[in-house]
């Protein structure tokens, strides 16, 4: 690269620091639009584009600064109810994909994951292995669910669990329910009901009785726990507990009730809603 591209490339870079949100973003759909004179959100980083290898041409400029102007317009003033599923995606592609027209690709995410919460919940390896998708572009979707998730995780831990029941329901759904594997959790409460540990026990089935069991109760006295509730998903999409979910929870509460530690549920999560069975009369 010449000398005066470098120099040209390393003064955009300080602009982006030191400039402000809307000044970066106004930059980044310039860059986006103007041809030939391309600007990478993550410079040294590029992302694959549909059937294009090493030393391959790259996809052309998209000439769309119109439209992502309009869905950004629509965003500040209409709020995150604005704009569909697919723009939410997009926008937020455009962002790290700055040169290329990602309306198609996100929906294609959309369609191939089964909507906006399968595309942010899935695992890295599955977005890698997508056509068009990169690790920038991978990062931006990831980045997004971590902050949910967060968002979604903040009164779960600063109230007592048995009286901010809703914001736990929200929480594992969003963290859960498009998973296209089985994942156990559990949760481990004090004496005041207030979350101690947030622990991911295994992936895959859960009819493994004894061993479930037997470790479920040396954590919770590990902890010191007083009662727990356990969590898992089923990628089915229907919460409806099994007779091996039913067997290995009342296994569970007979282990641990020699030694205090109470079972407070057994919550069941799928794309369907989720099952509480202690609501439902199940223990």
């Amino acid at each position: 690269m010449a000398k005066g591209r470098s120099d040209e490339r390393r003064a955009e870079g300080q602009g982006y620091e030191a400039g402000g949100a809307e000044e970066a973003l106004s930059r980044l759909e310039e860059a986006a639009f103007r041809p030939g004179q391309a600007m990478e959100l993550f410079p040294g980083e590029a992302d694959a584009s549909p059937g294009r290898g090493p030393g391959q041409e790259k996809a052309p400029p998209h000439h769309g600064a119109g439209h992502r102007a309009r869905l950004r317009q629509r965003l500040a003033t209409g709020g995150p109810e604005a704009l569909l599923d697919h723009e939410l995606i997009e926008y937020l592609l455009a962002l790290a994909i700055p040169r290329r027209d990602t309306k198609p690709l996100a929906k294609a995410l959309i369609a191939h994951f089964g909507g906006i919460g399968g595309v942010l919940t899935a695992d890295w390896e599955a977005l890698s292995r997508f056509p068009g998708m990169g690790d920038t572009s991978v990062s931006a979707l990831k980045i997004v669910q971590a902050a949910a998730l967060r968002l979604l995780r903040a009164p779960v831990e600063q109230q007592p669990l048995l009286s901010s029941w809703q914001a736990l329901l929200d929480y594992l759904r969003a963290d859960m329910a498009w998973l296209k594997i089985e994942r156990v959790r559990v949760l481990h409460l004090n004496a005041r009901n207030m979350l101690i540990r947030d622990d991911h026990m295994a992936d895959g089935s859960i009819d493994q009785a004894a061993i479930y069991a037997r470790e479920v109760i040396r954590r919770a006295i590990d902890l010191g726990s007083s009662a727990v509730i356990l969590v898992h998903n089923h990628p089915s999409g229907s919460p409806q507990p099994s007779r091996q979910d039913i067997d290995i929870t009342r296994h569970i509460i007979e282990a641990g009730k020699p030694l205090g530690i109470a079972v407070h549920d057994h919550i069941i999560i799928g794309t369907e809603g989720f099952s509480s069975m202690r609501a439902m009369g199940l223990f």
